[in-house]
């Protein structure tokens, strides 16, 4: 009955495809131990090393001997509690909203709001490289989908001119975009929206707790707070704890209690999850130093990759405001290399002498962009980084 599913299989293999999983059997952050080998850690979203802070880890085990691991229920029924109302309270006065809504991961928060929102009679505008969860929830939406060409804004402005008579439009965009690194033209974007009387909504998974001098995102780095819609944002990656969240008026988020299926339909975030989020945006705010490492990291790739000359698929130099500070970018550095089965051999190298970095390949990124994705973390230290920098001058010759 399934002979099909071994030809599948055959032609992701053939093709450079094939997707397998490595056995993490230790993790501290900067290193990683796979399979009993010890390797620094390229490829892990917990920028700010939150996910081993002790005072992360001493909530979340707190939270689990008051409340047991799983929530047990929906938050409709049984498992709403108090953790969760605190979470959501901090996330809505982070992000500057006047109410939050957590989801159990970052995919089920774009499912549900953009779902919630949106049907047959509307349509949503999408950056082409927009993450896989927003065009799923799209679909699953059943309003017309539109692609703008990647931070193109005279194509935004394209598809608005031609979408007048659709009910409603939702501009959405990623804000860091996870596979390239680049941020999204917040500022342009809220102008056009404005100017054709479109909502706005901005994917914050990597920006928050990266971007903005307080970590707290998009809007916070081009001094537009509060001029954006809908705020999502995940507690998986700088928070270094679990789950996703919906930020904006509290219209908004009673809205979402009421209609959002893959809210009302999925069991609540575990408790420990909670407290765990809840101490990390405590960290946040008391130890700003994580975030200063992070940026001087960033700044020291910059300038070690750029010597290299390889293919960073962004520019990633850094950039000063005004007022001479140096503006921080993005913590992930993607060097394309194009061939599937080349970029999985350079990633295997890497593994041999030491570093886990990612090899992403299509459908992830486009056919022919095949690449190295490195993230980088607070934890990174500058010899760390000046060895990756050796190693891939020896294995990518500019």
């Amino acid at each position: 009955m399934l002979e099909f599913i071994d030809q599948e299989l055959e032609a992701l293999k053939q093709t450079g495809l094939y997707r397998s999983f490595k056995t993490v059997t230790n993790s501290t952050g900067r290193l990683i131990e796979i399979d009993g080998k010890k390797l620094l850690n390229f490829c892990s979203n917990n920028y700010l090393g939150l996910a081993n802070h002790p005072l992360v880890i001493a909530a979340a085990n707190t939270a689990t001997s008051e409340f047991g691991f799983g929530a047990g229920a929906s938050r409709l029924i049984s498992g709403n509690t108090l953790l969760h109302e605190k979470l959501e309270k901090k996330l809505a006065a982070f992000k500057g909203r006047e109410e939050a809504l957590v989801f159990s991961t970052g995919y089920l928060a774009n499912l549900g709001v953009i779902s919630a929102l949106t049907g047959e009679n509307d349509t949503i505008i999408i950056d082409r490289l927009n993450h896989a969860s927003i065009i799923d929830a799209c679909r699953l939406s059943k309003a017309r989908l539109q692609v703008y060409k990647h931070r193109d804004l005279a194509s935004l402005e394209a598809v608005l001119k031609r979408s007048a008579k659709c009910q409603k439009r939702l501009i959405v965009t990623d804000s860091i975009f996870s596979m390239d690194g680049d941020l999204a033209p917040l500022p342009e974007i809220l102008s056009l929206a404005k100017k054709y009387d479109a909502v706005t909504m901005i994917d914050e998974a990597h920006a928050t707790g990266t971007i903005g001098p307080r970590g707290q995102g998009l809007e916070e780095y081009y001094n537009l707070k509060g001029q954006v819609d809908i705020i999502m944002g995940t507690l998986s990656k700088a928070l270094g704890s679990l789950g996703g969240f919906i930020a904006g008026e509290a219209k908004l988020i009673d809205h979402l209690r009421n209609k959002a299926r893959s809210f009302i339909y999925t069991t609540a975030l575990p408790p420990s999850a909670c407290a765990a989020a809840l101490a990390a945006l405590e960290v946040i705010e008391a130890e700003p130093e994580r975030k200063k490492r992070l940026q001087q990291n960033i700044c020291l790739a910059n300038t070690l990759l750029g010597n290299l000359r390889l293919n960073v698929a962004v520019s990633k130099e850094p950039r000063r405001s005004a007022s001479g500070s140096l503006e921080q970018q993005s913590p992930i550095f993607p060097i394309i290399i194009g061939d599937n089965e080349r970029t999985m051999r350079v990633s295997q190298q890497l593994y041999e002498r030491g570093f886990y970095v990612s090899a992403i390949r299509p459908p992830t990124v486009p056919d022919g962009e095949a690449r190295l994705r490195i993230t980088l973390t607070s934890e990174h230290t500058k010899e760390d980084l000046e060895c990756l920098a050796s190693s891939l001058q020896e294995l990518i010759p500019a």
